[in-house]
C-alpha cells in the first residue's frame, strides 16, 4: 500500500501538467496543458496586423503560411502582392496582384492596389485607367480610392507633380476597417 502511494505522489505533479490534468484549471499554480483541438490563427488576419504594424516581412511570411493553409485565394494573392510591394519588390507585387485580379474580376482590393503599383513605376495611364476600374466595380464609396484615382488623373495631366504632396494608399478587404498603408512614390 506505501508503494502504491509513493507512485501516486510521483504521478500527481505530472498530470497537473497534462491537459485537463489536476492543474489545468485557471485557478491552478501548475502551467495549463496544450489544447491539441485548437484551429491555427488566421495566417490573413496575422499578416494584416503586421502590415498595419510595418512589418512587412513578416507580414509576408504570415500571408505565404495563408497560402499554404487555405489555398491561392483572392485574398491571399492580393495579400501577397501587397506586403511585395511594400518591401520595394515591384516584380513580384505585380505578379500577385495582376493574378489577384484575374482570380476575381471584381475584387476591388487588388485592383486598387495594382494602380497603387503602377503608379509608383511611373505608369499614370494605366494606372488612372485601374483607379477607374476600382472605382466603378467599389461603386464610389471608397474615398481612399478616389483619391488615388485623382492623384493618378493630376499625375497623368502634369508629369512633373510633386509625389510628396500626396501619396496613394493601399486597401485590404474588410467591412468597416479598410486597413490603409501608404507606400512612398
Amino acid at each position: 500500500m506505501l508503494k502504491q502511494i509513493g507512485v501516486l505522489c510521483l504521478i500527481a505533479p505530472l498530470a497537473a501538467c497534462t491537459a485537463g490534468g489536476f492543474g489545468a484549471s485557471k485557478d491552478s499554480p501548475y502551467a495549463p496543458g496544450v489544447a491539441y483541438n485548437r484551429e491555427d490563427v488566421d495566417g490573413l488576419l496575422v499578416g494584416h496586423r503586421l502590415m498595419q504594424a510595418g512589418q512587412y516581412e513578416l507580414a509576408l511570411n504570415a500571408y505565404t503560411r495563408a497560402a499554404r493553409d487555405e489555398g491561392l485565394t483572392v485574398d491571399v494573392l492580393s495579400a501577397l502582392g501587397s506586403a511585395n510591394l511594400k518591401l520595394g519588390r515591384l516584380g513580384q507585387s505585380e505578379r500577385w496582384l495582376r493574378a489577384a485580379v484575374e482570380e476575381d474580376e471584381t475584387f476591388v482590393p487588388a485592383w486598387n492596389n495594382l494602380g497603387v503599383l503602377l503608379l509608383e513605376r511611373g505608369e499614370n495611364g494605366e494606372a488612372a485607367q485601374i483607379f477607374k476600374r476600382a472605382f466603378a466595380l467599389d461603386s464610389g464609396e471608397s474615398d481612399e480610392i478616389g483619391n488615388n484615382l485623382r492623384l493618378a488623373l493630376a499625375k497623368l495631366e502634369n508629369p512633373s507633380y510633386n509625389p510628396q504632396q500626396e501619396q496613394a494608399k493601399l486597401v485590404r478587404r474588410g467591412t468597416g476597417d479598410y486597413l490603409l498603408l501608404q507606400t512612398p512614390i
